[in-house]
């Protein structure tokens, strides 16, 4: 993120809205266990806007679009879609209003094709027989029509990238020929490059008519493309604004509810960067190749590059996940082989992983449970001390629940991404490999994984960061390592201008090139 300015900046352009909303919600309320989680909150949606929608995690922007979408029904309040009051208690009808929802997660089938995922449960038939020719045309059109040309519908799922898989979903959601779509973080796993493709799609969806409630952490996107924002907190409204008339500073101080004078923290006073705590040398495996780095105590080493590009890789060979097959790495000085994660953590190596969900959590075990998971497989000597210590290292990082004993499945990103921080602070490590750390959580959340990140440095440890983000690289790294095509392109200086970055990251020039 840019420093804080007072200009304001508008949306994209789009077709004209029509005269009445195509979607109106009017005091939506949801309780759990008697607890308002969303509390009279209105909305409204016209045609060929991109209205924003913003909020911490918790903040019930994920309980009211699962409102909308059907999956809950609200304890009070009305929707009306094109002036008709609805009322959705299963999320095919919903679909059947024309109001359909891209969740951050997927739901496809991976072993089915893309035709059968989009029209799965609706396929055209030929007698009793599944007309997959005609299923199939219909996929290549549908396609087409959002301006998409190098994806056949007969493809695998599970061979898909990640941007290909997003771009299924909207599919699958204009195929019900939605006027209402609901986009929750579409482009948390997605590269920069991929962004501009849903980007092209958004538009093309605004100039059918297509109203879009669009949420997203990524405040520059909400400026790009909405015409409309609106803020949630804890549960209720702040406010609805045209986007030309918020800045992001302004927008931060809504969703948080407080100034937040830098985004991006400086470093503790007094941080040096001390001796080489991690070095390779020529370290390749079947993903990455060369790799010649130094890490530092006290430093935060950024790692920039396009999504394929070994930034993953990279620091799973580190950590001994993918274990690297040629080269040298050292630690602290002495030479040494990883080559399983149980003995990189022995060796005070620690990997947050940038699926949370999937590699780093363990959902329907505790907050405790999982704070101590890594202790008890490795360091089951330590435990009861780091089960002592636990409320005070939840408490520092301000995780938000009931108690340790709470599921982590019902925490919010940003405080499920601390238990995973958590778990590993626990371990004492030496050096912390932070794959995606602040993804798919909220600018509150964000800034305070930014101070740990900064006293950890200030602790001594080193730090490698890999980020898609390029502000939130430039904002907190000391120095900046870029990777193309399995390779270190180059290595930049704090401060480096995004421009550098992504010359580096493309292969557009060299290290030695840049001006």
């Amino acid at each position: 993120m840019p420093n804080d300015t007072d200009v304001a900046r508008p949306g994209q352009p789009s077709t004209p809205p029509a005269t009445g909303p195509l979607l109106r919600a009017t005091g939506l309320t949801k309780r759990f266990f008697g607890h308002a989680v969303l509390q009279d909150i209105d909305l409204e949606l016209r045609a060929g806007e991109v209205h924003g929608l913003v909020g911490e995690n918790g903040a019930g922007k994920s309980t009211l679009m699962k409102i909308l979408a059907g999956v809950y029904q609200p304890d009070g309040g009305t929707v009306e879609v094109a002036g008709e009051r609805r009322t959705f208690g299963h999320p095919v009808q919903a679909q059947q209003a024309g109001l359909a929802t891209v969740f951050q997660e997927f739901n496809l089938l991976p072993d089915r094709s893309v035709a059968e995922n989009i029209y799965l449960g609706r396929e055209p038939r030929r007698g009793v027989l599944v007309d997959t020719a005609a299923m199939q045309r219909d996929t290549a059109q549908l396609l087409e029509g959002l301006g998409v040309h190098n994806l056949s519908p007969a493809t695998i799922v599970r061979t898909l990238s990640v941007a290909e898989q997003q771009i299924v979903e909207i599919a699958k959601a204009v195929s019900y020929d939605a006027q209402i779509i609901q986009m929750d973080e579409p482009t948390a796993a997605l590269a920069d490059h991929e962004v501009e493709l849903l980007y092209g799609m958004i538009h093309r969806l605004q100039a059918r008519g297509v109203a879009i409630l669009y949420v997203s952490h990524r405040l520059a996107e909400l400026f790009d493309l909405c015409e409309t924002i609106t803020v949630l907190k804890d549960g209720r409204h702040v406010a609805t604004r045209p986007a030309a008339e918020l800045t992001e500073a302004s927008l931060v101080r809504m969703m948080v509810g407080r100034e937040m004078s830098a985004f991006f923290p400086d470093p503790v006073p007094g941080t040096t960067p001390g001796a080489d705590v991690l070095t390779l040398s020529g370290a390749g495996n079947g993903h990455v190749d060369g790799i010649d780095l130094t890490l530092r105590a006290g430093e935060i080493v950024g790692l920039a590059g396009l999504q394929g590009s070994g930034r993953t890789e990279l620091v799973e060979g580190v950590f001994g996940a993918q274990p690297f097959t040629r080269g040298h790495m050292s630690l602290g000085g002495t030479a040494v082989r990883i080559s399983s994660p149980r003995q990189a953590i022995r060796k005070g190596l620690a990997l947050i992983t940038e699926d949370r969900k999937a590699k780093g959590l363990s959902l329907n075990q505790s907050i405790l449970d999982n704070a101590l998971g890594v202790v008890r497989a490795v360091f089951p000597r330590r435990t009861s001390t780091a089960r002592s210590g636990m409320p005070r290292v939840l408490s520092s990082m301000a995780v938000s629940a009931r108690g340790m004993d709470q599921e982590v499945q019902f925490l919010s990103g940003g405080n499920q991404q601390k238990v995973v921080l958590a778990r590993w602070l626990s371990t004492n490590p030496h050096v912390m490999l932070m794959d995606e750390p602040t993804r798919g959580i909220d600018v509150g959340a964000k800034h305070a994984i930014y101070e740990l990140m900064r006293q950890l440095a200030a602790d001594g440890v080193a730090i490698l960061m890999v980020s898609s983000e390029l502000p939130e690289v430039i904002g907190m790294s000391d120095r900046i390592l870029v990777m193309h095509e399995g390779r270190l392109a180059g290595e930049l200086p704090a401060g480096s201008s995004e421009e550098q970055i992504l010359a580096l990251a493309t292969g557009a020039t060299q290290e030695g090139d840049l001006s």
